[in-house]
């Protein structure tokens, strides 16, 4: 794939496998969900490859690699600028004749969900419930920009359901040791040579300027048409359980359908993520885009 600033995504499609029960169709059938990654993953890690295998029971998949992972071009801006990856995957998929199209974000990739069911609403012109001009930008993929204000003319990129599983609620946490961490890795050049070296993963060494829209602050602005589940471990070791109880009060003020899961024993992201909760998720975009 390729995206509206230009930066070259590696992405897989997997169709349905055709199991009893499963509800989807062939390239013109019903539904598909996109996959997106946290930081340092990519399309062949094997927590996202056991994802799509689930998935691929009840719906088409979609994996991709974040720009600055794996196969991918540019360099990571961990969160900004992954959005327009995250549009390019749905606007692909709905160009191969898939009528419902749902993203399941882990981590980082649960943030970049939530401000792109934000940004780019339920339906084509649709922002938070109010028409918008829509720009295609076109840019050097270097530029630090970020994208908030940036929606594709290319295309329709909604999603009509979002599932946003280990999200941060805030930007720049560092209350937890692994997030401390991930901080060093990110605005150190000795740790983004890590991050290259060591997790195929390419940092972008600019700051955000400005400051993208925070995942709370998304949530609010998701189209009360687009349903969200909120999935979180109480045994993250990134982020505490406050985290998803903010984006879940957010939701609560907005008239859309939202609900929250609290799992017993998880930890953190795709790489915690078991069989069975895949398979209640998936089976949770499945019922709620029937209806």
């Amino acid at each position: 794939m390729r995206t509206d600033d230009g930066v070259r995504i590696e992405a897989l499609y997997e169709p349905w496998d055709g199991t009893p029960g499963g509800l989807s169709g062939g390239a013109t059938g019903e539904l598909a969900i996109v996959v997106a990654h946290g930081f340092t993953g990519s399309v062949d890690r094997p927590a996202v490859r056991r994802a799509a295998r689930v998935f691929t029971q009840y719906a088409a998949v979609i994996t991709f690699s974040f720009r600055g992972h794996g196969g991918s071009g540019g360099r990571s801006t961990v969160g900004d600028r992954e959005v327009l990856d995250l549009a390019a995957a749905v606007r692909w998929a709905r160009s191969l004749g898939y009528a419902r199209v749902v993203t399941v974000g882990f981590s980082m990739g649960g943030s970049v969900a939530l401000r792109h069911a934000a940004l780019y609403g339920n339906g084509p012109g649709v922002h938070g419930g109010r028409t918008e001009a829509r720009t295609a930008m076109a840019v050097s993929s270097s530029a630090p920009a970020h994208t908030d204000a940036v929606v594709a003319s290319s295309g329709p990129a909604h999603t009509d359901a979002v599932v946003a599983v280990s999200a941060p609620a805030r930007w720049y946490y560092r209350g937890t040791a692994p997030m401390r961490r991930l901080h060093w890795v990110v605005t150190r050049p000795v740790g983004r040579l890590v991050g290259r070296f060591g997790f195929r993963t390419r940092i972008h060494r600019r700051e955000w300027d400005p400051v993208p829209l925070s995942p709370v602050e998304a949530v609010a602005r998701i189209a009360s048409a687009t349903p969200l589940l909120i999935v979180h471990g109480d045994r993250d070791p990134y982020f505490p359980l406050d985290h998803p109880r903010m984006l879940a009060a957010a939701a609560a003020g907005t008239s859309g359908l939202h609900e929250l899961w609290i799992e017993p024993g998880m930890g953190h992201a795709e790489n915690a993520a078991h069989e069975t909760l895949l398979t209640r998720i998936a089976a949770w975009l499945a019922g709620v885009t029937a209806a």
